[in-house]
């Protein structure tokens, strides 16, 4: 009986110690294999590598696209005109001085809205998200107004301020300082708490902690803001200087409408084209030699 168990045992020993061997040799196997054949190719989950000119690929397919279609008979001259014919305009408006004047004018409301769009959203965004009577005064007052559209105050804006330079510039200026502001104060309360308290640590004073902490901080919010600024501010002074306007482009794009001048039109379409896509791409060479330091999915 004790013979007849022991043997059994044996046999299962046996079995069990041939599986163990078979299986250890394929994992040994399958190991070899796989250290034979290398380490297995790390596979790129980003956008990958920057396109040369990709930014302008877009704009020259659309116009491409427009003069194909043109030189076609795809599109109707009467409803948009040949590029070569807005060329033509567009030498005419320079030879007669008109283009120049009118983007000087439009060019110095943009720019004098612009900076005290940036310099009134820049203050109320540190003194909201710096102090909490700063944000309860403040940021109640830019959510309402963020919710009302800045061309649906030109009526109340024209009786405070009439039909001048003053209402046009406060227009833009009102334009601006909602992205600022949003950007900026939700930059700076995204700062780690860690630094407010190493520098509460270091005994920092407030001027240094708004110069070395806070105003580093919020750069990348602010610099978003900036972007969508620049694009309110052109939007913004298309619109103003259609209004009882003397000069200006919007003046110039209004006039030839009502002279059925399309190739007029385009040529000042064209420039705030140009100006949006300078001022844009400014403000991304602006933002890659500051913010040079980080490393995110765009780099």
């Amino acid at each position: 009986m004790a013979t007849t168990w022991d043997a059994d045992e044996a046999k299962l020993s046996l079995t069990t110690s041939g599986r163990v061997a078979h299986g250890g040799s394929r994992v040994a196997k399958a190991v070899g294999a796989a250290s034979s054949a290398g380490p297995r190719a790390r596979r790129r989950l980003g956008p990958g590598p920057a396109i040369p000119f990709g930014l302008q690929i877009g704009p020259v397919l659309l116009v491409l696209t427009w003069v194909v279609g043109s030189a076609l008979g795809w599109i109707d001259p009467r409803i948009l005109s040949a590029p070569w014919t807005v060329i033509e305009a567009f030498v005419r408006l320079i030879e007669q001085g008109r283009l120049q004047d009118n983007f000087v004018t439009s060019a110095t409301r943009a720019l004098l809205g612009l900076s005290i769009g940036l310099l009134i959203g820049t203050i109320l965004a540190i003194i909201a998200g710096l102090s909490r009577i700063g944000e309860a005064l403040i940021d109640g007052p830019i959510q309402i107004k963020r919710a009302i559209p800045t061309l649906a105050l030109i009526p109340l804006l024209i009786l405070w301020f009439g039909i001048g330079e003053s209402m046009k510039v406060t227009t833009i200026a009102l334009a601006v300082i909602v992205p600022i502001y949003i950007h900026t104060h939700n930059a700076l309360r995204s700062i780690d708490s860690r630094y407010v308290e190493l520098a509460e640590t270091l005994r920092m004073s407030q001027k240094d902690f708004i110069l070395q902490v806070v105003l580093p901080g919020a750069l990348p919010g602010f610099l978003l803001g900036l972007r969508f600024a620049v694009t309110l501010c052109w939007v913004s002074l298309v619109v103003v200087e259609q209004i009882n306007a003397t000069s200006g482009l919007g003046y110039m794009i209004d006039l030839a409408r009502n002279y059925g001048q399309t190739d007029v039109i385009l040529v000042g379409l064209v420039v705030y084209v140009l100006l949006g896509l300078v001022s844009d791409g400014l403000v991304r060479l602006l933002e890659r030699r500051v913010l040079s330091w980080r490393r995110t999915l765009a780099n």
